[in-house]
């Protein structure tokens, strides 16, 4: 097993699954159905930080609604995609898209349907509270839970190890 630190210098992009990583497993419903995520403001800031650094950043999410994309859309993420219940295809067109090799990718994601995406990506994170079979293929699980700060954890070692963390890249 390769050394985590060393893995946090090669990877130049992020993907991360929304529910479950993004926002919380427990998600209120309004009144026709629509699910109700939770955002965390930490996320939130460590991945507008990364936007404006330069990293390419991609949301692969199972889930529709329009909440969801513009809440990315305005921390400057391009691209997501959505309704995705295969996500290796969204994946690869990405990686395609941006010029990427996956093994220069960490991805974050906390329940079976990431777990193809995670086989192929050169990091593989997750949150405390992901399942076992996603947490057996991570190099690293995050301390917080999903929604709970756990993509600002991930994000901000990469940022730290690459020195762009701290008050000088900040605002």
């Amino acid at each position: 097993m390769s050394n985590f630190k060393e893995d946090l210098m090669k990877v130049k992009a992020f993907a991360f699954d929304v529910d479950g990583v993004l926002s919380a497993q427990i998600i209120p419903m309004d009144a026709e159905g629509v699910p109700m995520r939770t955002i965390n403001i930490k996320d939130g800031y460590a991945l507008q930080l990364a936007v404006k650094l330069g990293y390419p950043i991609a949301i692969i999410t199972g889930g529709n609604t329009e909440a969801v994309r513009k809440r990315y859309q305005l921390l400057g993420i391009e691209d997501i995609y959505m309704s995705a219940a295969e996500k290796i295809p969204h994946f690869n067109n990405w990686i395609e898209k941006r010029g990427l090799k996956a093994d220069e990718v960490m991805y974050m994601g906390d329940d079976l349907p990431d777990y193809p995406v995670m086989e192929a990506v050169g990091v593989a994170v997750c949150p405390a509270d992901a399942v076992e079979e996603v947490k057996s293929l991570c190099k690293y699980i995050s301390h917080k839970n999903g929604g709970e700060g756990c993509a600002r954890d991930v994000l901000e070692q990469v940022l730290r190890a690459h020195g762009k963390w701290g008050l000088d890249h900040t605002w």
